[in-house]
């Protein structure tokens, strides 16, 4: 979270805007140039709720918290959630209340997503839905939601008793406009209208799209629930459960299943109880299905509202100014989530949790500290969204290990190599923008190796600042394996193809966790070849060692790095052996998953690794290497931080500064057993060291 020194930022920001504005009134013009040539396209189904028609009904009041309930289940569907708050976040001018109806998956993801996107003025709220399956289990569906789709039947039951007003929203839907506008409709209902609905835009509950189609019941057209307006207290005390659940038993009598979900029982019961109904303006949910007669609800961008891709295709469904809608949505599917952070002037709310302390440590800092950069890096809380595509957990094994490690977008083409080297599971930190994040997206989808990799976790935080925050990104990734054991690791490098089997019998064998302390130490190598035969034995790589075409890792550059892994012995090592820390020791290591985490003060180049070296030491870890173990470095151009290390004076006295600071840290928790370290921490940094 970063208040201060955001000038590019938002000038990209303010070009984005623009663009999107500029695209509407083009729009704008080819509707209106059509209208002009073919008539009005309003005439016809859909035209008595046109936005046009009479008063807009007055806004709530500026501050007023308005309620929106989502059903989300899953890794796709949290996606999907993100962008649409997005978009809301966009417009709104009002304090917002979500209540999302998660299975644990969505959950997981989407409690850390807000939590570290620190939004003001906005507050979450979690509901089981495995609590509520029971309730709508028993509906036979055929619509690609499953069961999550049939649970907005239960929100009046399932939501806070003292609330009494809701928007109900698909996860597939965009806004166009500020949200309150659509709360501002709940001051049109009657007194005994209770559900606020757009009419469907297509002819499905008309059942004359095909021979033998035959809908559920509806009301003229029927109702699309994409978006819903829920006055909770009148369903409440009009007995709602009981209403639609008679309806739909009846149903069910003569029709197999439901082919929308819930939108068809909801149709059913508005058929036979037409009073609960308000019709809403058709611009709430212009609906893109593959039979949509949405163009009969527009003339102009500006009447746009609510964009909802109710079809399977998604983007990719046929439609006039499909273009138009398909970039709408990707401008708020790429746009800077972190831009969205602003406060809502004029309306007081409770921040985000550490959302104070932060602004407070934010405005101790000093401008002109030559180490701002790196003070400032280190408050930053990054947007974090863990198991960002679909992921298996792995089975529960004693001694099964993770690979971690962290990268960014300039690294993505190592990871099918390191998905043919490393069978097991992995736990990836990848540091994007939003954008990248949908190039990754994209990379993986293309990649039939990638794809095929259920096993492989890829936790994205979103890119803020000048530092490449690795230790944090080392965190998030080692917080988010769940096996017993994980392989510290780094992207560059790949493993021998036997070390995940090897592994998981060392730490077998060795009596690792309850019954020894230990970090097992993995050599490592590389090599200065882009194209080269990886080993498949120690045998093999001794080879290509004694001829020059692999050389103990940084050899030439910095090889106190890895000297304590003493490789003469492990020449001739048949069993592990016990090495002892020595300065700016930084090996590739496997813990137990609770082992200490990285010290996020060390961001960018130096020191990041050895400074984790030396709390695994200060906590008695025995350093054992493994004598058939190895990974292998590849070569690839150095990054922008190793480059500014080794250029400017200046950042390498700030990398001192945290290692002073490191080890003031150290002696609090370790007292004089910390002295051990001080003689490597005074030690000045090698602007040659890679």
């Amino acid at each position: 979270m970063l208040p201060r020194g955001r000038p590019r930022a938002m000038g990209a920001a303010a070009l984005l805007l623009l663009l999107l504005l500029f695209g509407f009134l083009l729009f704008d013009g080819r509707l209106r140039r059509a209208a002009a040539l073919d008539g009005d396209p309003g005439a016809g189904p859909g035209d008595h709720n046109r936005s046009d028609c009479g008063p807009p009904p007055p806004r709530p009041s500026k501050c007023e918290l308005l309620h929106v309930a989502i059903v989300c289940a899953g890794h796709n569907s949290s996606r999907d959630v993100i962008t649409l708050v997005k978009s809301m976040l966009f417009y709104r001018k009002n304090p917002l209340h979500l209540h999302l109806v998660t299975d644990a998956v969505a959950r997981n993801i989407l409690e850390m997503l807000f939590h570290t996107w620190m939004v003001p003025a906005v507050h979450v709220s979690f509901y089981n839905a495995e609590e509520l399956k029971s309730q709508v289990s028993w509906i036979p569906n055929k619509h690609y939601s499953g069961l999550y789709g049939l649970m907005k039947l239960v929100l009046p039951s399932a939501l806070p008793a003292e609330l009494a007003h809701v928007i109900v929203l698909d996860t597939d839907v965009t806004f166009a406009s500020d949200i309150s506008e659509l709360w501002a409709l709940f001051a049109h209902f009657s007194d005994t209208q209770a559900i606020g609905l757009v009419e469907n835009q297509s002819d499905w509950y008309l059942g004359n799209l095909w021979k033998n189609h035959r809908p559920w019941p509806a009301l003229g057209r029927g109702f699309n629930t994409g978006v819903i307006l829920l006055r909770l207290d009148r369903l409440r005390q009009a007995g709602w459960e009981q209403m639609w659940r008679l309806t739909a038993r009846r149903e069910l009598l003569t029709l197999p299943a439901t082919s929308l979900a819930d939108q068809d029982i909801f149709n059913a019961v508005i058929k036979e109880h037409p009073g609960l109904v308000q019709p809403l303006p058709c611009v709430w949910n212009v609906q893109l299905s593959d039979h949509t007669l949405a163009e009969r609800c527009y003339s102009a961008a500006s009447d746009l509202k609510v964009i909802h891709w109710n079809s399977p295709k998604k983007l990719q469904v046929k439609n006039k100014h499909v273009e138009f809608f398909r970039n709408f949505y990707l401008t708020f599917l790429e746009y800077d989530g972190n831009l969205l952070r602003r406060e809502l002037f004029g309306c007081p709310s409770q921040p985000p949790p550490g959302a104070e302390q932060l602004q407070q440590a934010l405005a101790q800092l000093d401008e002109e500290d030559p180490c701002f950069e790196f003070r400032q890096q280190q408050l930053t809380v990054h947007r974090v969204h863990v198991t960002f595509l679909p992921h298996e957990p792995p089975p529960p094994r004693p001694h099964d290990v993770t690979l971690v490690a962290q990268l960014s977008m300039d690294r993505l083409q190592m990871l099918e190599a390191l998905c043919r080297h490393w069978p097991g599971p992995m736990s990836l930190a990848l540091y994007l923008t939003d954008a990248e994040a949908q190039q990754f997206l994209r990379f993986i989808e293309a990649s039939p190796v990638l794809a095929a990799r259920q096993d492989v976790a890829y936790h994205v935080v979103y890119r803020e600042g000048p530092l490449y925050p690795v230790n944090q990104l080392r965190n998030v990734a080692l917080a988010q394996a769940l096996t017993p054991y994980v392989f510290l690791s780094d992207i560059d490098f790949l493993p021998a193809y036997s070390l995940y089997d090897y592994l998981r019998a060392s730490i077998e064998q060795l009596g690792l966790g309850s019954q020894r302390k230990a970090a097992l130490v993995v050599p490592a190598f590389e090599t200065l070849h882009y194209r080269f035969s990886f080993p498949h034995s120690k045998v093999e790589l001794l080879a290509l060692l004694d001829v020059g075409a692999l050389y103990t890792f940084r050899y030439h550059e910095w090889p106190r790095g890895h000297a304590p892994t003493d490789y003469a012995r492990w020449r001739e090592a048949q069993a592990p052996y016990r090495v002892q820390w020595a300065a700016d020791y930084e090996p590739y290591v496997v813990v137990p998953r609770d082992c200490p985490r990285y010290d996020p003060r060390f961001v960018g180049f130096g020191w990041n690794k050895v400074a984790h070296i030396v709390e695994l030491d200060a906590q008695e870890y025995e350093l054992l290497v493994l004598p058939e173990a190895f990974t292998i470095h590849l070569p690839h151009a150095p990054s922008l931080d190793i480059s500014r290390f080794r250029s400017s004076p200046t950042y390498r006295d700030c990398l001192q500064a945290l290692k002073d600071e490191f080890h003031q840290d150290l002696s609090r928790h370790h007292g004089a057993a910390a002295l051990k370290y001080l003689p490597a921490l005074q030690q000045p940094q090698s602007p040659a060291r890679g």
